[in-house]
């Protein structure tokens, strides 16, 4: 499971000091997520390749 060195913002993090995002951290087997904003409450974590198939279907179908 993540661990507090291997979180990382978004790209997608905002102007600023990029609080209006999400944190993801990724192991070989699985990739979590939180907000930067509440780093203390849920985490959500998924198996790699879900989370990798959900992300190709946010790129063909951006939410507008």
């Amino acid at each position: 499971m993540p661990t507090p060195d291997n979180w990382r913002k978004s790209s997608y993090s905002g102007e600023g000091d990029g609080n209006a995002c999400v944190e993801v951290a990724a192991t070989i087997t699985h990739t979590s997520i939180r907000d930067s904003k509440a780093p203390s409450r849920a985490t959500l974590t998924f198996p790699t390749p879900t989370f990798s198939t959900f992300l190709e279907a946010l790129k063909k179908h951006p939410h507008p």
